[in-house]
């Protein structure tokens, strides 16, 4: 049906007066909708995030004395290594900043976290560690008289992982010097920053100098799960399917693709979920629950550090995520 123009009413405007207030309601329509368009980037701005600032495993990429095809790239161009697995926690409305891991790449990622959450703004607000393993707390040794020469840097462990730093040196130096300060964790107890909640939770892991845990973030929107090394997940009395489900982002263990990883070692012995198992162990998920899943950890021989491989090709195709450097997730 075709619609009849207005009729001219008494006392209405006339078609100069008509085009001029049409233009003022355009002018007025636009600085609204660009103050709601500013209103929406300055809210999400300054809204908590997870930073990545490393994905492979404790020892980074390429390995030491690893002159393999897939390792010597990275040898002759410094532009292709990769750091060892850290995520920093960023949340501009505090101006403050975690660091999740201490690895042997710690200088660099301190430095990344620097250009993206200036120190002159920034406070470093803790260091949170997993585990006694090198890639996970060695980065410490930076933060003593002999580098940085901190002071207090807050540092969050376990009850064996502090235990293990007082009492053995280098670490307990770094306690002595008061380069940084202990702060004890409990298992599923969370730490509260200002509208941010981090908890720690127990994780079945070779557990040689101390317990290992994975940690749950959350911020005032979404949440995330943050588990870089672990047994097998049937080893686990959690659930990781029901876990994930109840988180928006996953970041979890993905050392090794599959068992034809590394000819000549029997890799019924490594205990890490491989990769192809939790693709395995998630095949119901819908793909809103698979787009959740962030693999991180990638051991030096994992195809998934290779973008245009097969793994990586199919992990993506099937819905899910490969961590990379420099990759934000809103909180």
């Amino acid at each position: 049906m075709k619609l009849k123009p207005f009729a001219k009413l008494p006392g209405s405007l006339d078609a100069p007066k008509k085009i001029a207030a049409n233009k003022l309601l355009a002018s007025m329509l636009i600085v609204f909708s660009l103050f709601i368009s500013h209103a929406s980037v300055s809210a999400e701005e300054s809204s908590p995030y997870l930073y990545i600032l490393g994905v492979v495993q404790d020892a980074g990429f390429p390995q030491t004395g690893c002159y393999a095809e897939h390792c010597m790239p990275a040898w002759e161009n410094s532009l292709l290594r990769r750091g060892a697995t850290s995520v920093a926690l960023i949340d501009p409305s505090t101006e403050q900043k975690f660091i999740f891991e201490a690895t042997p790449n710690f200088p660099d990622q301190l430095y990344q976290l620097q250009a993206e959450a200036s120190d002159d703004r920034f406070d470093l607000a803790g260091v949170f560690l997993t585990h006694a393993h090198i890639g996970h707390y060695a980065g410490l040794m930076f933060l003593g008289h002999e580098a940085m020469g901190a002071s207090s840097v807050p540092v969050y462990a376990m009850p064996r992982m502090e235990s293990f730093l007082r009492s053995n040196g280098p670490w307990s130096q770094l306690v002595a010097f008061q380069n940084i300060e202990l702060h004890s964790l409990t298992d599923g107890v969370g730490e509260e920053f200002d509208g941010l909640r981090i908890t720690p939770f127990l994780v079945p892991h070779r557990d040689e100098f101390s317990e290992t845990v994975g940690y749950k973030i959350q911020g005032p929107s979404k949440s995330a799960i943050f588990i870089p090394d672990i047994n097998k997940w049937s080893d686990w009395e959690e659930s990781i399917v029901e876990l994930i489900r109840t988180v928006d982002y996953a970041l979890i263990d993905a050392t090794f693709f599959d068992d034809k990883e590394l000819p000549g070692r029997d890799m019924s012995q490594i205990p890490h979920p491989f990769v192809s198992e939790s693709l395995e162990l998630f095949q119901e998920f819908s793909a809103e629950e698979r787009n959740k899943v962030w693999f991180i950890h990638m051991n030096h021989t994992n195809p998934l550090l290779d973008p245009s491989s097969e793994q990586s090709k199919t992990v993506k195709a099937e819905g899910y995520n490969i961590a990379t450097e420099g990759l934000r997730l809103r909180l």
